[in-house]
């Protein structure tokens, strides 16, 4: 009788190396056991070994035994994935026309993908032993005899040998002849590299600790949040509050309930700039209670990052702040996520997985039945629209804490300005003589504008040529630092020419202003005492740079900061008294339907950097537009107003929030090429009937050319983007393309350049 053949055991793996799906692989019976949904595993593909993340013990494809393959080996003994991310990583796949592989390649850090170990220091202790084996040990070796007696004085205490050698002065031949003689034990310990371990500390009383009475309506805003917590499911909130009106208070109470109910908490700031400020709130809040804080975003090095995962993935840590990609952190029994500044675009990754990581972060709430708590003094109006149909709920925050008034806004009108000049000048009359009174009062000042650079563009006076990128269709940007045009968009970069490359003329001019002229400018009105320093993305490359600036600001070292975006939102100066915008409807000259919500939120938000400490704020609003509805409503941050104008354009238009937007990419090297098959497209498109959407193009994008490629795309507004891409992606699986034309979908599109 023949012998029954055992079954192996099977578990399905999502592999990482160009396949969307998964494949069904045998576990040898050694190595089974130590396998969960999440395990990081090697596996062969192919002629290949690759990474893969097990998604299932129990497959529905069973192969053939003999085209079975196994499982080398498990790459990480804790699950990269839990259950919920795996589920999670599904969803963004599905949702977002994702594949998986870049779906679970933007969850597990490069780091733990790659295996990378603690990092680990050696450590020594001495070996107390008689005086008689010590004379018969080292009775030849005075050098090891007196690093013994200094050890000895230690009493026994571990300490790291190489930082001990340095400091007492003894090589490591010398500690590794005790360590073989037996007088010195030594083991590995791990080093915990955290981010931001040198954050400082002032300011933290009177920003975290101060509010030891809550005001009428953080308490009622705390009490419905908490009732969100006990009720242990799903709910989303807006908390809506003024600048300066406490929200961060009442996050930090909404944590204390979540971690007092063993929760994990997730806290997702916009910008990476905004991550120092907010992590060194909350460890001086939580660290003195025991939790560990950890950070989470992209420009952590990859030891900081791998160390934060273990962390969470251990349970040692149970809050995590980060930027988008840190809705993916493996936080242990997520009880409550925080987004704050929900409306900001950062949100929105703009590369392949095309997430929104603020949906994200309400649908993880929701597989965790947890509570997502949104928050922004100028929501966005997708969340308007979802707390109008009762899909979120909302709490109010309208007034300042400590009765603070809102800043003064004045709008100055640069169409005036210019005409009492023959060059159209930078900053107004009124903001200069603003300045000075600040700086003579000892109060300090931002100006904001929303672009890089010393000047926008070089051109020729004589024939009116621009200096573009080689290979993006965009001006390139003069900096005076290195004298050195950049492309902002590939990076491309080339001294400033002298003279005109078109015609050879010697009239070369410099249009249009950026920080680095802001700067600049400032300097030269202001008294020779007066510091002034420029934040940008300039100034972002070396690593602590700006948390230094940020640091002397808050300490009163600089007089005026000039800045883009990164400093008109979160960040909190209680001697700022006074905000400057220039070019305040620059936002609007975009091609862009959100420009008008985009340039309200940005407005509100920057003003909303004056006057949070004890004295008066005052806004000088710069515009050549200031009958712009969004511009007016600002002026008082006139939300609900704003809101419902804004609201009812798109109503009529049937745009976003009242219906998706998915963007349609086409690009390739040649011009003519790529513009063919997006025509083709439409034409497919036309002639198949989709159903429930309305189809925008082909154009080319306003930035038709980027990198070297170039660029067409169309629009599908739609009700449903399941129904929508499943009818995308059918079409398209029959639709034959060229392999040198690319194209990608991007749902819930924010950027259409």
């Amino acid at each position: 009788m023949k012998r029954e053949e055992k079954i192996p055991n099977l578990v399905e793996v999502l592999p990482l190396g160009g396949f969307d799906h998964p494949l069904t692989y045998g576990a040898k019976q050694s190595l089974y056991p130590s396998l969960q949904v999440g395990s990081l595993v090697r596996i062969p593909l192919g002629a290949r070994r690759v990474i893969g993340v097990v998604s299932s013990l129990e497959p529905e494809h069973i192969p053939p035994r003999e085209k079975l393959r196994f499982i080398s080996n498990l790459v990480q003994p804790e699950p990269v994935l839990s259950a919920e991310l795996v589920n999670l990583a599904k969803w963004v796949s599905s949702y977002y026309a994702s594949s998986l592989e870049n779906t679970l390649g933007a969850m597990i850090p490069a780091s733990v993908r790659d295996g990378m170990s603690a990092k680990t220091r050696r450590m020594i202790e001495v070996n107390l032993v008689s005086d008689e084996k010590i004379n018969n040990l080292l009775a030849r070796s005075p050098k090891q005899l007196e690093a013994y007696s200094k050890l000895k004085e230690l009493r026994g205490k571990r300490v790291d040998a190489v930082e001990w050698e340095k400091n007492e002065g003894f090589s490591s031949v010398v500690i590794d002849g005790l360590v073989k003689k037996g007088l010195v034990k030594q083991s590995v310990a791990e080093v915990e590299r955290t981010a931001y371990a040198d954050q400082w500390s002032e300011g933290t009383d009177d920003t975290v600790d101060s509010l030891l009475e809550l005001t009428n309506e953080q308490t009622r805003a705390t009490k419905e949040i908490f009732e969100d917590l006990n009720s242990g499911k799903f709910h989303t909130r807006l908390l809506q509050g003024v600048t300066g009106s406490g929200k961060t208070e009442v996050y930090c109470q909404a944590m204390e309930k979540a971690l007092a109910s063993g929760g994990g908490v997730l806290f997702l700031v916009p910008e990476v700039a905004l991550a120092p400020q907010t992590v060194d709130r909350l460890r001086a809040r939580f660290g003195k209670h025991g939790e560990q804080v950890v950070v989470w975003h992209s420009h952590l090095s990859a030891g900081e990052r791998l160390d934060a995962w273990r962390n969470l993935a251990q349970g040692k840590a149970r809050i995590v702040v980060g930027a988008r990609s840190a809705v993916f952190a493996p936080v242990m029994n997520l009880r409550l996520v925080v987004v704050d500044e929900e409306h900001e675009p950062a949100y929105k990754q703009e590369d392949a997985p095309r997430y929104h990581g603020r949906d994200v972060a309400v649908y993880r709430s929701y597989l965790n039945q947890a509570v997502c708590l949104l928050g922004s003094a100028t929501p966005s109006l997708e969340t308007a629209r979802n707390v109008e149909c009762e899909k979120y709920q909302k709490s109010v925050l309208s007034q300042r804490i400590d009765g603070r008034e809102l800043p003064l806004v004045h709008l100055v009108d640069m169409r005036r300005e210019a005409l009492k000049q023959k060059v159209p000048p930078i900053l107004s009359q009124q903001l200069v003589e603003a300045l000075r009174q600040r700086y003579e009062d000892c109060e300090q000042s931002i100006l904001f504008l929303n672009r890089r650079g010393f000047n926008t563009t070089l051109f020729c006076t004589d024939c009116g040529e621009v200096e573009q990128c080689r290979d993006c269709s965009i001006a390139m940007t003069y900096h005076r630092t290195d004298h050195f045009l950049h492309c902002h968009l590939c990076g491309y970069r080339k001294p400033a020419p002298q003279i005109c490359g078109n015609c050879q003329s010697l009239e070369i001019r410099k249009k249009g202003h950026g920080t680095q002229r802001i700067e600049d400018v400032v300097e030269s009105v202001m008294p020779k005492r007066a510091r002034v320093v420029r934040v940008d993305a300039d100034v972002m490359t070396k690593k602590n740079l700006f948390r230094q600036i940020l640091r002397d600001f808050r300490q009163g070292e600089i007089d005026v900061l000039v800045g883009t975006q990164m400093i008109a939102k979160g960040l909190d100066f209680p001697r700022v008294t006074l905000v400057g915008v220039i070019d305040a409807d620059l936002p609007l000259r975009m091609e862009d339907f959100r420009a008008s919500e985009r340039a309200f939120q940005i407005l509100v938000q920057v003003a909303g950097r004056a006057g949070r400490g004890d004295r008066a704020g005052e806004v000088y609003v710069q515009t050549y537009a200031p009958h712009e509805s969004c511009i007016q409503f600002s002026r008082r941050a006139e939300l609900d107003a704003f809101l419902e104008e804004e609201l009812s354009l798109r109503k009529e238009l049937k745009y976003p929030p009242y219906r998706h937007l998915i963007r349609h990419v086409f690009r390739g090297r040649g011009e003519e090429k790529t513009r063919f098959y997006a025509d083709q497209w439409r034409k497919k498109l036309d002639s198949s009937q989709v159903s429930g959407v309305e189809i925008k193009g082909p154009a080319a994008t306003p930035l038709a050319k980027i990198k070297g490629y170039y660029r067409y795309h169309l629009f599908y507004l739609c009700s449903s983007v399941n129904h929508t891409l499943s009818q995308i992606q059918k079409i398209r699986s029959e639709f034959p393309i060229d392999k040198e034309i690319f194209d990608y979908l991007d749902v819930d599109a924010h950027q259409v350049s």
